[in-house]
């Protein structure tokens, strides 16, 4: 069976995407799980009983709860400092006043990474850690299983009404008596979301038929989301916060009884980063206020401390026992004792044991030497101490002795919990080892098999036979399908968790076991025909002896560079470092070829000329391998010298690499992004601050025009209107929405959604790729017209220019200017006048779409995504394209890299009519090595201290590179019709 090399290229990419689904499926599971809520309502604990005969403690049921109304007010990505900090002053008065001089406990609570809503809400009601998968499912929650605060108040009786994020909705369906959901996803939308909870309130306080009270206002997070924690916006949102919070204290004040009060608990679910956005680890982002406001604490008095640094976890017990309700069985949080500290030291101790008691459970049912681990052993002496407490307490005794007793016992459970709180933190999750093992070798398959394919995929025919006979139809394949078939079922018969893998169907299972075997047979069979090649007399030595260029030995050394640093943590933090290093090292070289080709070529012999005349017309008859880095390469540029640019041309060429240069640097001016240097302030927060938004104006309305200029020369005249149309398009709505302002607006303007201007652009960008697309089709189906196939890839190009000009920020715009400049540049003045090859201009290709993905702002951390892409010109959340746009709008780099390396090759079919092949053969094999080593790498860095905060993100990242990749490679391969052409002749 014969492939082209595109074609092998895309089905190895597709076989890829399943080991990555399903290593990611095995490397991110469901997270470690006590009882199921149905059989977690046990029998609770009594007292630890006293020692000596006859002496038994009548305390065994739950204590009774503290509140009698409990109202939880959950503030979407309420930072810290906005409370705590200036801004909590100047817009938060009452709540600061509150803080300061009442009836009050506040803290800082700490959130794990993924700070997103849905994985801290899950957080806040059943006390444990969510999977870091969540942060995906954080888009469809699915119910909540697990034991939680919500179903243990409902079991009890108790009465709750919720308003706001209907992430709430989904994950407890049926638990609230009362509800109005609110879409949490569409981030354009400041005051209607918050407006749709408040309206609830006046009539809800006055009632009282409920006990716990739930508010979501998601407000303050789309404001981060869309303009910044710098906004203006901000102050506005926190003080008509303050206003509510004013409100709801003096209701529960004015209706409460004095030996049964009630409570309010302030919160976030997570904070927010210099730029808005969360769901990485910084700060800001796992930095939250936490109060409770309640008139049975004790009036505060004395200095101002900063507040104490407690885990989001925590909420979960406390909120349970001032419930009067059992702590959820998977929680690993500790009670916040001050919010017990009123009551009798008897009641407080039966607390803390009833907070150990469930963490030492917890810990039996998931650590098989947990007698060892010090939290259980600090818990048991805990426990015997306290039994000597009961005794005396029993016995009548209320001396001193009594009191310092019970004070030594409870600092000994509290380093319990703490201890045991801390062992139960480590194991998060349990690794589905048997499915990442099995995704880790169909990725390495895939890889060796490329690999052992360069060869002939390189070839000048980029096509190669396939063996598919031989291997599988041999004794060896059968042999190897029936050994992994042995493997599985002792794995699944034998494993004590579960396994994903094994919970597929048997012909799902049995067909990817005959995927490995027949991908293990063909790197074998790929082997063997190498080394047999190997025994083959050399007919070329000019071939066989070539030299490798620098451009070659750069490209060597940075890939497998890139690759090795990914094993550190602080390369992965500040991988665009390492692009940005690459790039410019790339340009440098660049220039030095250029110099050699427009200087000192020229002063060669004349007796050389014609040697090398001679040696590159009898390297045209070899047909086998094209090497575009090996001397015949040279030979061709050299035997091509008369042709190379001459006059203000070559001073242009000699000039471009440095250009590039200087853009590049404006360019990590423009977005600090990383970790390290990620709050320090770039040019782009300048611009978006509200002092600058004329400036911000000006730069938009230049780079709008600067695109229109570089991308309308190719363009048919229809989609040259439409483009100028669409920009226009652009800026309205960005001043629509409040970010541009046009030169004859004075004063404030009232700002709008911008629906009808998105979709105004939808549609010349739809109008774009269609007529593109049409061209495509009449040179693919009716005629093979080159001509006619680039202009339709140039369009469709064009019109996802166009679109990534509508969702990215204004600030952003110029990373679009120079992203078009420098690949006009580079077309024009460098990759045509130095005539490289088709892999080495995918190589370079590459490296600069990875570099302008981290121009953009993007990192390896979930908090650059920029979730406000995908909702421009949604009235509502759409769950697909809403996906669609958030992953465009963050590898718009890439992709856009990807696309002009398409139209690149194809003009330059004349030339190599297998450019487009070897294209997508070396883009799939510059994505498919970083993924393999890296999965490698994660799999033995699984215990590693920021598995979770470095290394998971950016598995994240790379595997929805894979699936764009295989997608973009596709592509290549529809598109490499005249080399299946000039095949079949």
């Amino acid at each position: 069976m014969r492939l082209r090399s595109g074609v092998f290229a895309s089905s190895c990419l597709l076989v890829e995407v399943l080991g990555v689904a399903l290593f990611l499926r095995g490397f991110f599971p469901v997270p470690v799980r006590s009882l199921p809520r149905r059989e977690a309502r046990g029998d609770l604990p009594a007292e630890p009983a006293p020692p000596g005969p006859g002496m038994v403690s009548n305390w065994t049921k739950i204590p009774p709860p503290l509140f009698k109304k409990v109202v939880i007010v959950l503030i979407d990505a309420l930072r810290d400092d906005f409370v705590f900090g200036s801004k909590g002053e100047q817009f938060m008065p009452y709540t600061k006043q509150v803080i300061e001089k009442g009836t009050s406990y506040s803290f800082i609570a700490e959130a794990k990474p993924p700070t997103v809503t849905m994985p801290r809400i899950k957080a806040l009601m059943t006390g444990s850690i969510p999977g870091f998968i969540d942060v995906i499912v954080n888009l469809n929650s699915p119910a909540l299983l697990d034991d939680n605060l919500i179903w243990q108040a409902k079991t009890a009786g108790k009465r709750i009404i919720f308003y706001g994020d209907d992430t709430w909705v989904k994950l407890f369906p049926k638990h609230f008596v009362e509800y109005d959901g609110t879409t949490s996803f569409f981030v354009s939308d400041f005051t209607e979301v918050d407006d749709n909870v408040t309206r609830h309130l006046d009539r809800v306080l006055k009632r009282e038929d409920w006990d716990l009270l739930i508010l979501h206002y998601l407000g303050l997070d789309h404001i981060g989301h869309v303009t910044g924690p710098n906004s203006p916006l901000v102050g506005a949102k926190l003080r008509e916060m303050d206003n509510i919070l004013k409100k709801i204290h003096i209701s529960l004040l004015s209706k409460e009884e004095a030996s049964f009060p009630n409570l309010l608990v302030v919160c976030g679910d997570h904070g927010m980063s210099e730029t808005g956005s969360h769901g990485g680890s910084s700060a800001g982002e796992v930095h939250t206020p936490l109060l409770f406001i309640s008139s049975a604490f004790e009036k505060r008095s004395g200095p101002l401390t900063y507040p104490e640094l407690v885990q989001q976890t925590d909420l979960a017990s406390t909120l349970a026992v001032g419930l009067g309700l059992p702590i959820s069985r998977n929680s690993v949080g500790n009670l916040i004792l001050p919010v017990v500290g009123g009551r009798t030291m008897r009641e407080q101790l039966r607390f803390v044991h009833l907070n150990g008691f469930q963490l030492s459970r917890l810990l039996q049912e998931n650590t098989p030497a947990y007698e060892k681990d010090p939290g259980y052993e600090h818990f048991k002496i805990a426990e015997k101490s306290h039994a000597n407490w009961i005794k005396l307490y029993l016995e009548g005794n209320n001396s001193e002795i009594l009191l310092n007793l019970g004070k030594k016992v409870l600092k000994q459970y509290l380093e319990a919990l703490k201890t045991l709180s801390s062992s139960l933190s480590k194991q998060v999750a349990q690794y589905d080892m048997y499915s990442m093992m099995v995704g880790t070798v169909i990725i390495l398959e895939v890889l060796l098999l490329l690999l052992l394919s360069i060869p002939k995929a390189l070839s000048s025919r980029a096509e190669f036979e396939v063996p598919l006979s031989p291997p599988l139809f041999s004794l060896l394949f059968y042999l190897v399908c029936l050994m992994l078939c042995a493997v599985h079922v002792i794995v699944c018969t034998s494993a004590e968790s579960l396994c994903y893998f094994c919970s597929m169907s048997w012909f799902t299972a049995v067909g990817v076991m005959m995927l490995i075997s027949a991908l293990m047979c063909g790197i074998l069979s790929a082997i063997a025909k190498t080394f047999d090649n190997s025994r083959l007399p050399v007919k070329n030595p000019v071939l066989s002896s070539s030299s490798w260029s620098e451009i070659d030995v750069l490209i060597l050394a940075g890939t497998v560079g890139h690759v090795l640093s990914l094993g550190a943590s602080s390369f992965v933090e500040e991988e665009h470092q390492t692009w940005y290093f690459l790039i410019n090292t790339l340009c440098l070289v660049l220039c030095q070829e250029l110099c050699r080709n427009n200087f000192l070529l020229k002063e060669y012999d004349p007796q050389h000329s014609t040697t090398v005349k001679q040696n590159s017309e009898e390297a045209s008859g070899y047909k086998n391998i094209d090497i575009p880095a090996a001397d015949s390469s040279k030979l061709s540029k050299t035997s091509t010298s008369d042709e190379f640019v001459r006059g203000s041309d070559k001073w242009v060429s000699l000039a471009s690499p440095w250009i590039i240069l200087i853009c590049c640097r404006l360019l990590r001016s423009l977005n600090q992004t990383g970790v390290q240097w990620a709050h320090r302030p770039d040019f782009g927060h300048w611009l978006t601050s509200s002092e600058h938004k004329s400036e911000l104006s000006f730069l938009a309305a230049v780079s709008l025009l600067m695109i229109f200029f570089l991308v309308q020369r190719r363009c048919s005249l229809v989609s040259k209107i439409a483009m100028a149309l669409g920009l226009l398009g652009i800026y309205s709505y960005r001043a629509a929405i409040g970010n541009v302002i046009f030169p004859w607006q004075h004063g404030s303007k009232d700002i709008s959604k911008g629906i009808t201007e998105a979709r105004f652009v939808y549609i010349f960008v739809l109008g774009i790729v269609f007529s593109g697309t049409k061209d495509l089709l009449k040179s693919q189906v009716i005629s093979s017209d080159s001509g006619v196939k680039s202009t339709g890839l140039w369009e469709v190009y064009s019109g996802l220019v166009l679109l990534a000009a509508l969702l990215f920020r204004p600030h952003n715009l110029p990373v679009l200017v120079f992203c078009l400049l420098i690949q006009t540049m580079m077309t024009k003045y460098i990759w045509r006048p130095l005539k490289f090859g088709a892999a080495q201009i995918t190589i370079m290709h590459y490296w600069f779409g990875q570099a302008f993905f981290y121009f953009q702002g993007n990192s390896n951390g979930i908090a650059t995504v920029d979730v406000s892409a995908g909702f421009v010109g949604l009235e509502s959340y759409v769950e697909i394209p809403a996906i669609f746009l958030t992953a465009f709008a963050t590898y718009a780099g890439p992709l856009l890299w990807a696309f002009h390396l398409l139209c690149y090759l194809s003009s330059e079919v004349s030339r190599n009519s297998a450019a487009v092949g070897h294209g997508c053969f070396c883009y799939a094999l510059m994505r498919s090595l970083p993924v393999a080593v890296y999965i490698v790498l994660v799999t033995g860095l699984r215990y590693h201290l920021f598995i979770w905060s470095v290394f998971s993100p950016k598995l994240l990242y790379e595997g929805v590179h894979v699936f764009i990749t295989a997608a973009i490679c596709l592509f290549f391969t529809a598109m490499d019709h005249n080399h299946s052409h000039k095949v079949q002749d």
